[in-house]
């Protein structure tokens, strides 16, 4: 007998063009189409991750490669395959090694950006340039929050999202949060990212001043 996804795999089309012929000359359905065109969005690295450069065009949020308790290859792989897939990757949790790991195998091939302070790194296509698409403020209450925030404002950056950032703005020096929130919004962000760990109040005090998601 055969196994049927054997038989859809040995089937599954090359490429994007392949599955709109195929559904406009009726040799498939569109749920079918369907089927295979997110089966086609999978890129397989070895056998120990699975990847969607999709995921950006279906939800808007771009997949990230996470590298904490991966080995430095497969991370290196997993961000090279994205970033020829999509024109960057964004890689989090990054430690020492795998770090190295990225430089050598993709310094030459790619620009790599590194935040040693939120231990990221986006990797990109020689030109690739981010859409510009809305703006977003990052607000942390102390320095031990900066690493957090730094990784979100990476986050928000590969989004095509304009940053605004404000550091150690904490409920302990309440009065240091007003200048750049009014900032914040008199330039029009459309969302807050407020990040506070020992000043967990600091979130719903912004909430309170301001008429825009705060997350």
């Amino acid at each position: 007998m055969i196994n049927m996804g054997e038989k859809f795999s040995r089937e599954l089309p090359v490429d994007l063009s392949t599955i709109l012929r195929k559904l406009l000359r009726g040799e498939i359905s569109l749920e079918e189409a369907e089927r295979r065109l997110l089966a086609l969005n999978i890129r397989r690295i070895r056998d120990l991750a699975r990847l969607d450069p999709g995921r950006n065009c279906r939800t808007g949020v771009p997949e990230v490669v996470f590298a904490e308790g991966k080995d430095p290859r497969t991370v290196a792989e997993a961000a090279a395959a994205l970033a020829k897939e999509n024109g960057y990757a964004l890689v989090t949790r990054l430690s020492p090694p795998q770090l190295a790991e990225l430089k050598k195998r993709l310094g030459r091939k790619f620009e790599l950006e590194i935040n040693t302070l939120a231990r990221a790194a986006v990797i990109k296509r020689r030109g690739h340039v981010f859409p510009q698409q809305g703006k977003v403020g990052i607000l942390a209450a102390g320095t031990a929050d900066v690493p957090v925030a730094e990784e979100a404002a990476l986050a928000a950056r590969v989004m095509g999202c304009q940053v605004l950032k404000a550091y150690d703005v904490g409920v302990a020096g309440i009065h240091r949060l007003f200048e750049p929130l009014q900032r914040m919004v008199e330039e029009g962000v459309s969302a807050l990212v407020v990040v506070a760990g020992m000043e967990g109040t600091l979130p719903s005090i912004v909430s309170s001043l301001v008429d825009v998601p705060v997350i």
